[in-house]
């Protein structure tokens, strides 16, 4: 899938809606370095030096409103260019979320790089969600949209797998 130019919309409960470029997001907001371990539900972990957006930052030019409890992350679903989204494992696209004090916590970020380069689409280019508590599969990857909501999103894996994979999903 192509990455440039990409857009991300921002809407829901926020007094800021609108569609912004990561380009435009990563000069508004200094990309810095972080050095997270992502850690994987089947068992593997990993160091990782990250470059990423602060979420907190994000948010707080999206100007929530008092009712936005939770953040939604939608990714891209292209069937053309993505063939496993055509294989019904998941309910597509994939949906991942955050209550408001998780997502505004210092360490959550919007990557849109590592190891020094640009983010590769493998990895979720050109921006995802990296949250060093939570297991990998929260980390929504190639975000289109992102949305504030009242309620607790339904996210892909909880529609999947309900009693596997639940909305906090903390690395214990």
């Amino acid at each position: 899938y192509k990455t440039s130019p990409w857009t991300v919309t921002v809407g829901g409960l926020v007094e800021k809606p609108g569609s912004y470029s990561v380009k435009e997001l990563a000069q508004k907001y200094q990309p810095e370095e972080r050095i997270y371990r992502m850690r994987c539900v089947e068992g593997w972990s990993m160091i990782i030096p990250w470059i990423g957006l602060p979420l907190a930052q994000l948010i707080k030019f999206a100007e929530p409103t008092a009712n936005a409890k939770y953040v939604e992350f939608i990714s891209i679903a292209d069937k053309q260019t993505m063939p496993g989204v055509n294989v019904p494992v998941l309910d597509w696209p994939y949906v991942e979320g955050l209550r408001m004090d998780e997502a505004m916590h210092p360490l959550a970020i919007m990557a849109v790089g590592l190891y020094g380069e640009l983010l590769p689409n493998q990895n979720g280019a050109p921006m995802r969600l990296v949250v060093p508590w939570k297991y990998g599969f929260k980390g929504a990857k190639a975000i289109v949209k992102i949305r504030f909501t009242e309620k607790m999103p339904q996210t892909a894996w909880m529609k999947a797998g309900p009693s596997e994979y639940g909305f906090y999903a903390n690395v214990n």
